[in-house]
């Protein structure tokens, strides 16, 4: 008897998982008002149109190009400018998150003749499964797959660079379930209007161990080094696309965290 229940309970709790696990493809609204805040200010900027490059994701995509991250954003300005770029992350944004916000606006109208995407890595998370991330793994990629999908349908005249989910060392364990999501996404490029960009060779060694300066002290958002691999991957195919960036700029002025007081030097 006491078998039976523990065999039901553990049946039920790898339900429970697997039901957890099964979301990323579908759209799900932050709660928080600061993120409806964010949300508003994105909305905005999409409507001022001017925008040749789009860029979507989480925090590491955000702070690329965020006021309340001058460092950052002049390093953003340095590379991109007289491209019309434009950027649309947002932080700790899951993809659930990310697609919400494609749902509901924040890619209508705009038009962009390039999209740049970087997401899951806060689906990845920083634990790993003790039964292994397989289930994890097949969902992100559910999830990527649908964050791609309505891009396209979107834009469908754009190129999309889907890059790869960046290495990250807050849990060395967890690279090889972002090996595996990245090894699927390489499978949704065309290697025309859809592209796989994987630099983190770039950034990590083979192992997964990060580069000198590469990334912050918490080992999962880029510094300066990192941006700049990044950079140097994007701009040969931005010039290819578009040719090479004019001397003005006509991207709507970026955007930053609402609640931000006062800017975050790096």
């Amino acid at each position: 008897m006491l078998k039976s229940i523990v065999v039901a309970a553990l049946v039920l709790t790898a339900a429970s998982v697997t039901l957890a696990q099964s979301r990323a493809e579908q759209p799900e609204s932050r709660t928080d008002q600061n993120s409806l805040t964010a949300h508003a200010q994105l909305l905005e900027k999409a409507h001022k149109g001017g925008i040749d490059i789009y860029f979507e994701g989480d925090s590491i995509t955000r702070r690329w190009g965020a006021t309340d991250y001058p460092d950052f954003l002049e390093h953003w300005k340095k590379n991109f400018f007289g491209w019309n770029a434009a950027d649309f992350g947002w932080g700790a944004d899951t993809i659930q998150n990310i697609l919400w916000r494609l749902n509901n606006g924040e890619l209508d109208g705009v038009h962009p003749k390039v999209m740049v995407l970087l997401a899951g890595t806060n689906n990845v998370g920083r634990t790993v499964s003790p039964a292994g991330d397989d289930a994890k793994v097949e969902d992100i990629t559910r999830g990527l797959k649908a964050v791609i999908d309505i891009m396209r349908a979107k834009a469908p005249e754009a190129t999309l660079i889907v890059t790869a989910i960046f290495p990250r060392n807050d849990n060395s364990a967890v690279m090889p379930t972002i090996n595996k999501i990245n090894a699927n996404l390489a499978k949704f490029a065309d290697g025309k209007k859809v592209r796989f960009l994987n630099i983190n060779d770039k950034l990590a060694d083979g192992n997964g161990k990060l580069f000198e300066g590469m990334m912050n002290a918490d080992q999962l958002h880029p510094a300066i080094k990192g941006y700049q691999a990044w950079a140097d991957a994007l701009r040969p195919i931005f010039t290819e696309l578009l040719g090479p960036p004019a001397t003005t700029d006509h991207a709507p002025p970026p955007t930053g965290d609402p609640s931000a007081k006062t800017p975050v030097t790096r």
